[in-house]
């Protein structure tokens, strides 16, 4: 089996340096740019994982990780930033980000984290293709979910989704008129061990998935204190 290669986007010369040593000594196959435009020339279909610096000489790391999704590619990305607060955490993963961690970051933990993401991606590619065959399209409302391709439908129209966020519906639609507490919700969908994803991060996905849904958002119901549950019954209040 081939290493995984990584995309290291990082201007500054020392931190690229740094940072591709630490991840060849862990047997990582790295390819480096120093901006966008060398980005985009090396985001290959063979690259497994997109190490991204927020502050670029020729823009930031935000408008390449549109670029990589509206090209409907679902590469994991992982922002490095020197900024570490609620708004950059939020506008990353809105933008369809994996991973955000700040700069000065521990080389064990940007490693645990690559290491888990990756892991996770397999494991989803591995689920996918097992399911391809068997599991049936879910509906609700004017909402498809489809299982083979981990697309989301609104009226027949397609509705930009990440991998994550086709998980957290499918996870909460199969388990209608139940309670799914937070701390669930989390454990079945991320690992335990990524940092990043907390009760903040579990809101900004329910709030995307819900804002993407448009009307068909009264399906998924926060029980306050608890967590939520997609309610088949309840068509009236968000």
């Amino acid at each position: 089996m081939a290493n995984e290669k990584i995309l290291l986007v990082e201007d500054d010369f020392a931190l690229a340096m740094g940072t591709e040593y630490t991840l060849k000594t862990e047997n990582y196959e790295v390819v480096k740019a120093s901006n966008l435009a060398e980005a985009k020339a090396l985001l290959h279909p063979d690259i497994d994982l997109v190490l991204l610096d927020v502050m670029l000489p020729d823009g930031n790391g935000y408008d390449f990780c549109r670029y990589i999704r509206e090209h409907d590619n679902y590469v994991p990305v992982i922002f490095l930033t020197a900024v570490s607060d609620e708004v950059n955490l939020v506008q990353g993963l809105e933008l369809g980000a994996d991973d955000y961690i700040a700069k000065p970051y521990r080389v064990k933990e940007l490693l645990t984290r690559i290491a888990v993401i990756l892991r996770r991606q397999k494991y989803n590619s591995d689920t996918k293709e097992k399911k391809e065959e068997t599991e049936a399209d879910i509906i609700f409302g004017h909402t498809r979910l489809d299982n083979r391709l981990y697309k989301i439908y609104q009226k027949e129209r397609n509705v930009d989704c990440t991998p994550s966020e086709f998980r957290l519906l499918k996870e909460l639609v199969t388990h209608a008129d139940q309670v799914l507490t937070r701390k669930q919700l989390i454990e079945r969908l991320w690992d335990v061990d990524e940092a990043f994803v907390d009760d903040n991060t579990l809101s900004v996905y329910i709030k995307r998935l819900r804002d993407k849904l448009e009307e068909d958002a009264v399906y998924i119901q926060t029980v306050r204190g608890i967590g939520y549950t997609f309610s088949l019954g309840n068509s009236t209040n968000k």
